[in-house]
C-alpha cells in the first residue's frame, strides 16, 4: 500500500519490564483499588459513566480509563481463550469490554494510576455483570 508506514515496537519480557514488588502489589490489592470477588460464572466487565481528569485543566475533559488486575483463581480472558490464575487489563473508553469465564473464585481489582494526585477530579463506574 502506499503511504502506508509499519513500526513494530518489540517489547522485550525483563528489558522493558516495570516490576512491581510484593509490597507494593499488597498496596494496590488492599488499599488503592476497589474490588469484588467472582465466583464462577460469565462476567462482562465494562464502564457505565464518569471519566478522570487529571490534568487539571478546566478544557480537558478527562477520560474513561481503569485498569483491572484480576488474581486468585482460575478464569479465562475471552479475548486471549487462555485460562490463566491472574493477569492485567484495561478499559479504554465507554465501549471497551472485558469478558471472562470464572472457573474458581477469583477477585477482581479497578483502580487508576496517574503521576499528580491534587489535580485529579471525577470517577469511573463499572459495571461487573454475570450473564
Amino acid at each position: 500500500m502506499e503511504g502506508c508506514t509499519v513500526t513494530d515496537l518489540k517489547v522485550h519480557s525483563k528489558q522493558n519490564c516495570f516490576v512491581l514488588d510484593a509490597a507494593t502489589m499488597q498496596r494496590i490489592q488492599e488499599e488503592t483499588s476497589v474490588s469484588t470477588t467472582l465466583e464462577p460464572g460469565t462476567y462482562v466487565v465494562r464502564i457505565r459513566s464518569g471519566a478522570f481528569n487529571y490534568r487539571g485543566e478546566v478544557a480537558h475533559s478527562g477520560e474513561p480509563l481503569v485498569m483491572l488486575w484480576i488474581y486468585g483463581g482460575r478464569f479465562i480472558n475471552k479475548k486471549t481463550n487462555i485460562e490463566i490464575e491472574a493477569t492485567w487489563s484495561t478499559l479504554n473508553g465507554d465501549d471497551d469490554t472485558l469478558t471472562l469465564e470464572v472457573l474458581q473464585t477469583c477477585n477482581l481489582c479497578a483502580f487508576f494510576f496517574d503521576t499528580y494526585l491534587e489535580d485529579n477530579e471525577g470517577e469511573v463506574t463499572i459495571s461487573v455483570v454475570k450473564i
